[in-house]
């Protein structure tokens, strides 16, 4: 085996779950000590995190995970078309119908509650996932690559934008950096691995496959490794693989068959329609370097440079192999988005980690002992300094600015609602382009523009052609609607849609910046909430 450069291998410390705690292990202790310290930093930081994330992402952070929870504690909430088809897994919604379930219980489910504390749920998961990045790269490279991979999880723009979120790719990142360091074949020794490490990586990677079904790209990998490595090849196929991942995927099955009433196989169903049927290409399609040249390429940000240097300085080939094959096997797919391949973000941080520790290392010997200091050297300051000032800004305006109209415009309605103010609402916007009745939490008629994939190809949806003729949706919905006391849509339609407005006596009631610049459409500067008026000098309906 290769030696690793001195700093980042002169003593890794060996983690505190691969011994026995006892009175006298005095640096185990400390170790100890030390790791409550960093989970309570990366707590505190990443619930500041959760708090700052006031934008809109992607509707799958509300649709596919608070919605459906919402549904199953209270009794009301949309569920999407992937719900009728099977294609997805109560497993993860389930936690956030939970925390809806004591908020219910505490009389605390009102606005402010009901949509800050499912991210701030999330936050306590991406501080474990920050944790473990620390422990891996402490345990791979040593205490000093550790604290510099940690310095790097917690400024990257994209974990910084992303993380609290509540996607059920964030706690697969979570659950995926748990698992990795769990697995024996990615460690330097076999040796240091804690006792039933392997059934532990087993049985929190089925539970990744659970929650989504992609997760076993990841998996096949480090599998055919450690199939490759491990002596007992039988026995780890037939008697850990088989029987934990069955465990774990039968449960699941079971938790699925309570919410659905009948037997549904997810991972079947999903694969059948993103791999086999290509549903997933309906969403739009990118070509096969996207990440690449884009996607990859924009969340590491600044970090891209560092990383190459710490993947060639390191000599470590098993991780950088498994983002590389992430990375081919997701190119293969027509459909793209940055969040698919955000659990291998923080593996690729990790060799940032390393090429800042290389960089900074200065070590002198003091005069008067055999230990040693480190000075920050003036590339290290430099580099920091870099980092931080291409980072923060990126992670604070994509997290307080860009896009956040959609999200102020339900919190307003959601108060509004609570003041029995709101009767109905329409969204007259491109399809889940606003959160919906886990922020509401009122059930209140709403109706939004469907998108639901067609069995038939070049039948356009109820979004497609109202952005397609604005003016001749809306006034044939219009003929038999029994008026909704709001509508809510961009400024970009809302200027075509002047005269439709004004004529159904409707009036703006509150203006909310959406955007700067555009993103898949044209410019949507602001999100605009009009109400109704009476015919009677201009009283509210309501």
């Amino acid at each position: 085996m290769k030696k690793r450069k001195k700093f980042a291998i002169t003593s890794p410390v060996e983690d505190d779950d691969s011994k026995k705690f006892t009175s006298r292990n005095h640096d185990l202790k400390n170790s100890s000590l030390s790791l409550h310290r960093i989970f309570l930093l990366c707590l505190v930081t990443r619930i500041i995190n959760s708090l700052l994330v006031q934008t809109y992402f992607n509707p799958d952070e509300h649709w596919q995970a608070l919605e459906v929870a919402h549904r199953i504690t209270f009794g009301y909430g949309h569920l999407t078309w992937e719900w009728k088809k099977g294609i997805r897994s109560y497993l993860h919604p389930v936690l956030f119908a939970t925390l809806y379930k004591v908020l219910a219980f505490l009389h605390l489910d009102i606005p402010w509650f009901m949509i800050r504390s499912p991210r701030l749920l999330q936050s306590m998961f991406a501080a474990i996932c920050d944790l473990y990045i620390y422990k891996f790269s402490r345990v791979l490279f040593g205490g000093n690559v550790a604290k510099w991979a940690l310095f790097a999880q917690l400024t990257n723009w994209f974990l910084f934008f992303c993380m609290p979120r509540t996607f059920s790719n964030s706690l697969e990142t979570v659950l995926t950096l748990v698992s990795l360091y769990y697995w024996p074949c990615l460690r330097v020794s076999a040796t240091a691995v804690p006792t039933g490490s392997r059934k532990y990586a087993l049985a929190i990677a089925a539970i990744a496959c659970a929650i989504r079904p992609t997760s076993a790209i990841t998996w096949i990998y480090i599998g055919c490794l450690e199939l490759f490595t491990t002596r007992d090849k039988l026995k780890f196929f037939l008697l850990e693989v088989i029987p934990i991942g069955g465990l774990v995927l039968g449960l699941t099955f079971v938790l699925d068959y309570q919410f659905y009433g009948l037997w549904v196989i997810v991972p079947l169903n999903f694969l059948k329609f993103n791999f086999l049927s290509s549903g997933g290409d309906y969403y739009g399609t990118h070509p096969w370097h996207w990440y690449l040249t884009q996607g990859f390429t924009v969340m590491l940000f600044t970090y891209i440079p560092f990383t190459i240097a710490g993947i060639i300085k390191s000599k470590e080939w098993k991780l950088p192999g498994l983002v590389i094959w992430v990375l081919g096997i997701y190119s293969l797919l027509g459909h793209k988005e940055f969040r698919f391949v955000l659990p291998i973000l923080p593996v690729a941080l990790m060799f940032s980690g390393y090429s800042l520790a290389n960089l900074g290392q200065a070590e002198r010997k003091s005069k008067g002992g055999s230990n040693s200091h480190f000075k920050c050297s003036p590339k290290l300051q430099l580099a920091v300094l870099f980092l931080l000032v291409t980072n923060i800004p990126m992670a604070l305006y994509m997290s307080l600015i860009h896009q956040r109209g959609t999200e102020d415009a339900m919190n307003y309605l959601a108060e509004e609602a609570r003041e029995n103010k709101v009767e109905s609402i329409l969204f007259l916007t491109p399809c889940h382009a606003t959160p919906y009745y886990s922020t509401l939490h009122r059930d209140l008629p709403m109706r939004f523009l469907d998108c639901t994939p067609s069995d038939e190809k070049g039948i356009l949806d109820e979004s497609d052609r109202f952005l397609e003729d604005p003016v001749g949706f809306a006034t044939k919905l219009a003929r038999n609607w029994s008026p909704p006391s709001h509508i809510v849509l961009f400024d970009s339609q809302e200027e075509l849609l002047k005269e439709f407005l004004v004529s159904h006596h409707f009036k703006e009631r509150r203006r909310f910046f959406h955007a700067h610049f555009k993103v898949d459409r044209e410019l949507q500067a602001s999100v605009v909430v009009y109400a109704f008026q009476s015919r009677d000098e201009g009283d509210t309906k309501f």
